[in-house]
């Protein structure tokens, strides 16, 4: 075996199917040897022990050197494996690779980015390893490489891949909430493609630069653009928007206009958003100057579409009341009846408390809170929710412990900022909800029928 000459998938996978097969001999052996003697050598068949052997020099030889002899051949199979995955082809493709919460970074020679890997069918890549922060793992389970990357050291990894395809990358190293979508992929590509993506000569790419520059630093790993709730705000209608922060522990409202935008990219911990964790890194040393302002840019959108959304609905409306007035009274008077006939089958859904209770719950379980609070009473990672309305809690708040009333602004409080007030016997794991006060509102209205 000539470590040198072998592929990642080559140096591994015969000494994972060695090891599985030893494996499986051996538990099928004791297996059938264990029952061979349950059946043979039953009591019942020989109730009088016929022999009382002390000793047996071969047998004790056999069972010591036939195992050594498997685990030497063990670790030599799988020592030549470790060094073929060390030891770096000469004609290898260097690629610099670089983790962070929670997203993936990838730097060719040229100075070419991407959230993703691309190589060339045929030829050896070495990933240049680092973390922006926390620990991270490169797992790349087709090509049997899984390396740590460490903050402030280089490690590495090298694969070829044989196959044109897309391969899929995950962190193996936890790290943190949103440590299950750091998900990226390897695209293997044929050579005269790979060079004309490299060039930047491929097809050209439609989308607004900011977001390739958002999703190549991974910031869509933390933010959505739908509205759903992720560990960041949301990035949809960010622009203008009314946004509460905490500036050394005072709280005050913003508008997220683009300077904040600037200063929340650049240096995300001096303003946190009320309800969020402040686990966003900065990105004024890794972001270039162009780069952040094309995302700027692309966020700012919003605001453009939503004042021209508004203009075109004032234009509408306008419209509407000057043909309205040309219409006659009787077509006016249908069009009231048919108005109030739709008010009265549908009814003021959002007044009706069944709804609301309705939606309490659904928001529960839709942020998890039903996975560490019981609805009935019984212990779980938090106090069950089970008459909870009133119940008196003792909390640790500054180092004291004091007693208090479970009432509405305790349950206002315990969602917002749940490190606050921590209820004794539990742990303070609970992460701030950041929702909005209505959606509190509505969870606490179902929390009051629950006794």
């Amino acid at each position: 075996m000539n470590p040198q000459s072998l592929t990642t998938v080559e140096a591994v996978d015969p000494v994972f199917y060695f090891i599985f097969g030893v494996s499986a001999v051996m538990l099928v052996g004791i297996v059938v040897a264990m029952v061979w003697f349950a059946y043979r050598y039953n009591r019942k068949r020989c109730p009088v022990p016929e022999s009382q052997k002390d000793q047996n020099v071969w047998l004790e030889v056999t069972w010591t050197v036939i195992p050594t002899i498997i685990v030497l051949m063990m670790f030599w199979f799988g020592w030549e494996g470790y060094l073929s995955l060390r030891r770096i082809p000469d004609n290898a493709m260097a690629v610099q690779g670089t983790a962070r919460m929670w997203s993936w970074l990838f730097t060719y020679e040229n100075g070419k980015t991407s959230d993703k890997l691309y190589v060339q069918v045929g030829t050896p890549v070495k990933v240049k390893l680092t973390s922006d922060d926390v620990l991270h793992s490169f797992f790349a389970p087709a090509f049997r490489v899984k390396r740590d990357c460490v903050p402030g050291m280089e490690n590495y990894a090298w694969f070829v891949a044989d196959e044109a395809g897309s391969y899929d990358v995950f962190c193996a190293e936890y790290c943190g909430v949103a440590h299950a979508d750091m998900i990226t992929t390897i695209e293997a590509v044929p050579p005269a493609e790979f060079d004309a993506w490299l060039a930047g000569s491929g097809e050209p790419d439609e989308r607004h630069p900011g977001l390739v520059a958002m999703e190549n630093y991974g910031c869509l790993g933390c933010h959505s653009l739908d509205g759903a709730k992720q560990v960041g705000p949301t990035f949809k209608g960010i622009a203008g928007r009314q946004t509460v922060v905490e500036v050394d522990g005072r709280e005050k409202t913003i508008s997220a206009d683009r300077d904040y935008l600037l200063r929340a990219i650049n240096q995300p911990n001096a303003e946190i958003v009320k309800g969020f964790p402040p686990a966003m890194p900065p990105f004024a040393d890794s972001v270039s100057a162009d780069e952040l302002e094309q995302m700027v840019d692309y966020l700012m959108q919003d605001e453009q579409e939503g004042a021209e959304e508004v203009r075109e609905a004032v234009v509408s409306a306008e419209h509407e009341k000057v043909v309205e007035s040309e219409q006659p009274d009787s077509t006016v008077k249908e069009h009231a009846a048919e108005t109030e006939d739709k008010e009265e089958k549908t009814g003021p859904v959002a007044n009706d408390p069944e709804q609301l209770t309705m939606d309490g719950m659904k928001l529960l379980q839709e942020n998890g809170c039903l996975g560490c609070h019981s609805t009935d009473g019984s212990r779980m990672v938090g106090p069950s929710f089970k008459g909870i309305v009133g119940r008196q809690v003792e909390v640790e708040k500054d180092g004291a412990t004091t007693t208090l009333t479970s009432d509405r602004q305790y349950l206002y409080r315990a969602i917002n900022e749940p490190a606050v007030e921590i209820v004794v016997g539990y742990p303070p794991v609970m992460p701030a909800a950041g929702l909005s006060e209505k959606e509190v509102e509505a969870m606490i209205d179902t929390l009051e029928e629950m006794e």
